[in-house]
């Protein structure tokens, strides 16, 4: 099997929403994958992250503070931008192609002998778990896709289990509440695992802690962001953890939810180590931290920004930001696409849709996608004064820039679908 085949073998085979198992939900496939791969998740020791927001710079951050210490590390993230190799990596570096194609074809094996019909996604993780055993990583750092309890990676002991927080989202799969989502996440805590809760929420704590565990730890209780200051492209941020006081740490990552993300990466890393970390450790780490996609500024004159916001919390994020932290002089240009089995209008409104000059509605490269044309019907009845639609992303990306002055500055935003096509394609048109 070469890379091109392992993509399209993957790409026949369903994910959750095409199937209806999640009315179901089972962690069967994967386990009996993994039975026929010799258990491979068993090989090395594991952190594992999930959280409505930032799981996914929490992770690099976690990634980054863990090279830094010396360690071969691991790291499963989803979704991907560009290729499905950014999925795995370790210390940093994508999975070579012919790597994934050789661990994708021992997944095609395990299927045939398991009597298994697997989705994408545990097909991916099964894959990474090979893959880490094989390159024998120390620890992998490994992100829920989806919720927690009934994830394909919630097969993993975990030395750490860390939440982010917790917000509506997947309420295709669950919910109505913040609890409902809060137990689904909270199933990733184990038996031996040290828990770090980045949610504040006092009336989910109880949920947290009624799941079985070693320790746990909650922000605002045994650890917390001091002060969190705008900086020359990132954060100025002080914290305090279980094991230690930091001052002057810098976080290369734009907006102040990243010193959120950034005290329970490190102290998932305390966790881990069971004390606290060197300086001159955690400013190497630190140093080395990068998140394509989340508020990635990509092109200056015009200013062109693009982050994966794609549910009303992160949205609210993102457009305070923007709005506050870059403050554009020009006239403000948003480019916008969604999947389906989210609300639209709460997050063109969570984005301040109407306070753009110009929104330009496409449609993101996925069979899940909504229209253009239907987001743009929903940013009319906002508000909204200039909408423009688009057939694709590339279309949108082109519009916005030939309508731009050097002034200007151009959001994309609503889905990493998009993100991730806009990515690919504005390097070709920026200088």
């Amino acid at each position: 099997m070469n890379f091109r085949e392992a993509l399209a073998y993957l790409d026949e085979h369903a994910s959750y929403e095409k199937t209806g198992r999640m009315t179901s939900p089972s962690t069967e496939n994967i386990e009996k994958l993994l039975q026929v791969l010799a258990e491979p998740q068993r090989d090395f020791r594991v952190i594992h992250v999930t959280g409505t927001n930032g799981k996914g710079s929490t992770s690099q951050i976690i990634t980054q503070l863990l090279v830094a210490h010396g360690l071969k590390v691991g790291t499963y993230s989803s979704p991907h931008l560009e290729t499905p190799r950014e999925r795995i990596q370790i210390n940093g570096e994508l999975i070579s192609e012919e790597g994934f194609a050789e661990s994708v074809a021992a997944v095609v094996n395990a299927e045939t002998l398991a009597g298994v019909r697997p989705t994408y996604f545990e097909i991916m993780t099964a894959a990474a778990f090979r893959w880490f055993s094989d390159e024998a990583v120390d620890v992998a750092v490994i992100e829920v896709g989806m919720l927690g309890r009934w994830d394909a990676t919630n097969v993993v002991h975990s030395d750490v289990a860390v939440i982010t927080n917790i917000a509506l989202d997947h309420m295709d799969f669950a919910g109505p509440t913040l609890a409902h989502i809060a137990q689904e996440k909270a199933g990733i805590i184990k038996e031996a695992s040290t828990v770090v809760i980045g949610e504040t929420r006092e009336d989910l704590k109880d949920i947290f802690l009624a799941e079985p565990h070693q320790e746990m730890w909650f922000r605002g209780e045994h650890f917390d962001v001091v002060s969190n200051h705008l900086a020359l492209g990132g954060r100025a941020v002080h914290m305090r953890t279980v094991h230690a006081e930091y001052e002057d740490l810098f976080v290369p990552l734009h907006g102040w939810h990243q010193g959120d993300n950034a005290v329970v990466a490190v102290c998932a890393v305390e966790a881990f180590f069971g004390g606290a970390l060197s300086r001159e450790t955690l400013l190497e780490g630190l140093g080395e931290v990068s998140m394509p996609g989340r508020f990635e500024v990509v092109g200056h004159q015009p200013l062109v920004i693009l982050d994966g916001a794609h549910n009303p919390a992160g949205a609210d994020v993102c457009s305070s930001v923007f709005f506050e932290d870059f403050d554009p002089h020009g006239r403000r240009m948003l480019v916008v696409g969604a999947l389906r089995g989210r609300d639209i209008s709460e997050t063109l409104s969570a984005l301040k849709a109407d306070d753009f000059e110009v929104v330009v509605c496409c449609t993101a490269p996925s069979p899940r996608a909504l229209s253009g044309t239907e987001i743009g019907l929903v940013a009319e009845e906002m508000g909204c004064a200039h909408v423009i639609r688009a057939d694709s992303v590339e279309q949108a990306c082109e519009i916005a820039l030939r309508d731009a002055s050097s002034d200007d500055a151009i959001l994309v935003a609503g889905s990493l679908y998009v993100v991730g096509a806009a990515r690919t394609h504005l390097a070709k048109l920026l200088p």
